[in-house]
């Protein structure tokens, strides 16, 4: 297993980072929220992955901490969910977050993920509820207050770029798109706001 990857970050896509090592490979690494490493670009980083392997296919899966990437494993054990899936679950960036809704066997929320109807989120519940253990749990993603201006800008059209590759389709992304216009954030810090207001709807 390739347990990390550490070189330049050189590309910043909405599915996927491009790290070069000093040997001139340059890796694609899938992740759930690219943008939480544009800070890091053109710079030397470390970013923990995860070997996918099939017989029709291999991709390498990329987290900013070995807690992510644990959870991730979990979820890809349960029946019903593939690396997609589990990263669209991730991509709030609050294992918290999951690891308190699947606790309380909350279901309403876990099916609000891309992927995940209620028969894949009873499964989830069923197989890591009370196996969760190692991760900390803590308070929900807070709102922070809405501004009045009503411009769209390049980081909120690449973060709804990013939840599309996730899976979250047009009709979800336009309702949460109104309610960002007016706000001056980064991608990735859009992209967790988003993924905020559609958890909560």
């Amino acid at each position: 297993m390739i347990d990390y990857i550490k070189g330049v970050l050189v590309e910043v896509e909405p599915s996927h980072l491009v790290i070069e090592t000093t040997n001139g490979i340059g890796y694609q690494i899938i992740c759930a929220n690219p943008y939480r490493f544009t800070g890091q670009k053109n710079k030397a980083l470390t970013v923990v992955t995860y070997h996918y392997v099939r017989e029709d296919f291999q991709r390498l899966y990329g987290f900013k901490h070995k807690q992510e990437r644990s959870l991730f494993e979990k979820l890809l054990s349960v029946s019903g969910i593939g690396p997609k899936g589990a990263l669209a679950v991730l991509a709030a960036g609050q294992t918290d977050q999951i690891v308190e809704a699947i606790e309380r066997e909350d279901e309403a929320l876990l099916t609000r993920f891309p992927g995940i109807g209620k028969k894949t989120a009873r499964q989830i519940i069923l197989d890591l509820k009370g196996k969760l253990e190692d991760f900390t749990t803590a308070s929900l993603l807070q709102e922070t207050p809405l501004a009045t201006s009503k411009q769209e800008n390049d980081q909120l059209a690449d973060a709804l770029e990013a939840l599309k590759a996730l899976g979250y389709v047009d009709k979800e992304l336009n309702r949460v798109k109104k309610k960002l216009l007016g706000e001056d954030l980064e991608t990735d810090e859009y992209i967790k706001r988003a993924l905020a207001l559609m958890l909560r709807t």
